[in-house]
């Protein structure tokens, strides 16, 4: 969601060891411990894959059950056999990887599928196995390709000719150009070959130069939110709430360990298998903080959470008995750590602060203070927890008679509550508020936001259905009598590390209070109205975007919308540049007044250059993670570019991502319309620029998530600038015709934002 943050004005420094045969050792180096670091991880998946199949499937699992005495010959049968089922194996993961290669499918027109599209189907269900699982088809995804550097150039000198005067592009171009004869191909070499030798050329760079080298806040920059349900209160004890929530999390958890989570598909008619790397660190799993990058610090099984409540943490344990502790018995703990009146440890109650400033003080203060005695066992019960959780002392909710100021209330605390009460380090913490209300925060870097919504998507269909509460507000079962309580975590805080607690601390809170919110549930009409235009609805609502950012500003903007690359393994993002030469057209259409039928072609040519952009970001073949790792091998090699440098510094003014809503089958939207999510959001990008997050929701609700900062006189987020984005999506054209009285289809299709 905001890897964008990070993108903009994006530099760092790198000095060669030297250069020998025009070959830098430094570049070298790096590529080979990205690949052997990709070698390392598929060697564990394959040895899980063998030894996990092996005892059910293999000839030697067959002997143990028939009692096949070992001789000599039995042995060599056991190895024959076992040799051909590994070779069999080997043979339909490269068969599927071949298949899975072919992106034809993503070209098909809605309802007709062609019967290449229909033969490639039933050959990747049949090389796809009976029941796969999560992690079943991560050694058959294809790699992600290199794109050429002349399609690069073309797309990207394509994608700011609408944003610059004939001047100021005659001179990009003599750049581009330049780089694309001389330096670019030299550059091309090293990523050609790190592509063939890592699983992907992006992945490991983009997580450490974006993310983790990053020494500024990720309060706010980095860290996302996602929110509970609009409309819908299932209790308001926040115990109880607690106790469904995290029980649920915890069978996600467990149905995570045991990879029995169905992989994720594309597409939700045609099977196309995601890459579910970033799956792995969701549980037990912080980022640590270090002088010049962090790490993500990963530890394989955890048995406790880790608690915050009125400035005190506690460590409660998830298992007794040698089981998972019941909803109703993690209501028990809870309501006993709500009920505990002790006072914070000096320095405690804004502990978490630490994790809320610069990254810096905080390496620097965790490695003198927090390195040995009862703080580090006390950190390690956090750091090393499922997850964290916050029972909030505060009230939020979405409340229709308030709508405006209860959303923007609610989001700003999801997004950094008072800084100091989320461990923002976690890779997500769970937020309880007083009134039951609940939400997400989550960190970046381990993963990006579907990964996190999937995640949610469950506990919000298990907490008020399937799990329930009573009449009285209760989760439903019975206190554990026996059950050891909540341990208070204890800290030896000196005055030193208190100062840098108050430093941090007046950096968030700057930061936090900065940010201009607005949360819009946008109920006027949804993507079933934008369907019968036969459009994409995110294409139009891009659209609407650059219309709106068009009438607010006067001129157009480099937008950044995040696609996915998870169709190869171990793909993240790239950027979708939704701003192009034909939404301005339209928009241009638009301002000037033309007619509708004009105004409804520019549109349509629109959004298809928006969705062909979008099928080229998801195969592979954008622009903007090729010119990012241009950039790192330049870097490596100790080479000026003032292309690549001019291009990483361009500021994204507009940051927008979808947050699609992936298990439909767990809600049924139409039958319980009420049963919505609010959808998540995150921080401003550019400081002069807007953040929007939007999800889609059943045929006629859209959220909006909007963000900017107070101290932009550029940007507004709150009540005006919703209005005109209202203005902008509804202007819609009814006429009936004189025959019938009656709408057409091709009437309907006139809604023209």
């Amino acid at each position: 969601m905001a890897e964008a943050h990070q993108a903009v004005a994006f530099q760092f420094t790198v000095s060669p060891d030297g250069i020998d045969l025009q070959l830098s050792h430094e570049a070298l180096r790096q590529i080979y411990l990205s690949g052997l670091h990709s070698w390392k991880k598929r060697f564990i998946r394959f040895k899980v894959s063998v030894v996990g199949h092996m005892g059910e499937q293999s000839p030697l699992g067959f002997c143990k059950q028939t009692k096949v005495s070992m001789t000599f010959m039995s042995i060599l049968c056991v190895l024959v056999g076992t040799g051909l089922w590994v070779s069999i194996i080997m043979i339909m993961r490269s068969v599927l990887k071949s298949l899975l290669s072919w992106h034809g499918w993503m070209y098909t027109s809605h309802g007709s599928v062609a019967w290449s599209t229909r033969l490639w189907m039933v050959l990747v269900k049949v090389f796809s196995g009976r029941k796969p699982m999560l992690y079943s088809f991560q050694n058959s995804l294809p790699r992600l390709p290199v794109p050429s550097i002349k399609d690069t150039c073309k797309r990207y000198l394509e994608s700011v000719r609408p944003l610059m005067e004939d001047e100021q592009y005659q001179r990009m171009e003599g750049l581009t150009k330049d780089f694309e004869k001389n330096l670019g191909p030299r550059l091309q070499w090293y990523l050609k070959l790190k592509s063939w030798w890592a699983s992907n050329y992006v992945s490991d760079w983009w997580e450490e130069y974006i993310y983790l080298r990053g020494r500024g806040p990720i309060m706010v920059n980095s860290n996302y939110y996602a929110m509970d349900f609009l409309y819908v209160f299932p209790t308001s004890i926040q115990a109880a709430r607690a106790g469904n929530a995290i029980h649920a999390i915890m069978l996600y958890r467990r149905k995570l360990d045991r990879a029995q989570i169905k992989p994720v598909s594309r597409d939700t008619v045609i099977f196309v298998p995601l890459c579910s790397a970033q799956w792995e660190p969701m549980f037990n799993t912080t980022r640590v903080p270090g002088l010049e990058t962090d790490i993500l610090q990963h530890v394989n099984d955890s048995k406790h959470i880790a608690v915050y409540h009125k400035g005190r943490f506690f460590k409660v344990w998830m298992f007794y008995d040698g089981r998972l502790l019941l909803p109703r018995e993690i209501e028990q703990q809870m309501a006993r750590i709500l009920a505990d009146t002790t006072e914070p440890m000096p320095g405690e109650e804004k502990l978490a602060a630490l994790t809320a400033g610069d990254r810096t003080p905080w390496a620097n203060a965790r490695e003198t203070y927090f390195s040995r005695g009862k703080n580090k066992q006390s950190l390690d019960a956090i750091e090393k927890a499922a997850f964290c959780v916050t029972l909030d002392d505060t009230e939020q909710r979405f409340e229709s008679d308030n709508p405006d100021q209860s959303l923007v209330s609610y989001a700003k605390s999801l997004l950094h509550g008072k800084c100091y009460d989320r461990w923002f380090d976690k890779s997500f913490n769970l937020i309880i508020y007083k009134n039951g209300t609940m939400g997400l925060n989550a960190e970046h870097s381990w993963a990006d936001a579907p990964i996190v919504g999937h995640l949610w998507e469950h506990v919000l269909s298990m907490d008020p259905i399937k799990l329930g509460y009573t009449e009285a507000g209760h989760c439903k079962g019975e206190p554990h009598p026996n059950l050891p309580g909540p341990q208070k975590l204890s800290w030896d805080i000196p005055a030193e590390v208190t100062m840098v607690i108050q430093s941090s601390l007046k950096v968030a809170r700057t930061l936090a209070d900065d940010v201009d919110s607005h949360i819009m549930p946008f109920s006027d009409f949804g993507k079933g109205l934008i369907k019968k235009c036969r459009t994409s609805p995110d294409a139009f609502i891009q659209i609407a975007l650059q219309l709106a950012h068009y009438r607010d500003k006067k001129k157009f903007c480099l937008t950044y919308e995040a696609s996915m690359t998870r169709l190869f393994r171990e793909g993240r993002t790239e950027t979708v540049r939704s701003c192009t030469s034909e939404s301005c057209a339209f928009v241009r259409a638009m301002i000037k007044g033309e007619t509708r039928d004009e105004c409804l072609r520019l549109l349509k040519q629109a959004a298809e250059k928006h969705q062909n952009m979008y099928r080229l970001a998801m195969i592979g073949e954008g622009i903007d993670r090729h010119l990012f790792c241009l950039y790192v091998v330049s870097k490596y090699l100790g080479e000026d570019s003032p292309f690549l440098k001019e291009v990483l510094s361009e500021p994204w003014r507009l940051s927008t991502s979808q947050t699609p809503l992936q298990q439909v089958e767990l809600f049924d939207l139409v039958r319980h319309p009420e049963y919505v999510s609010a959808g998540g959001g995150f921080g401003p990008v550019a400081d002069d620029g807007y953040g929007v997050s939007y999800i889609i929701l059943g045929e006629n609700l859209i959220n909006f998530h909007i963000s900017s900062k107070h101290s932009s006189p550029e940007t507004v987020s709150l009540i005006p600038k919703i209005q005109l984005l209202i203005l902008n999506l509804t202007v819609t054209t009814w006429i009936p015709t004189k025959t019938t009285g009656r709408r057409s289809m091709d009437q309907e299709a006139a809604v023209i934002l």
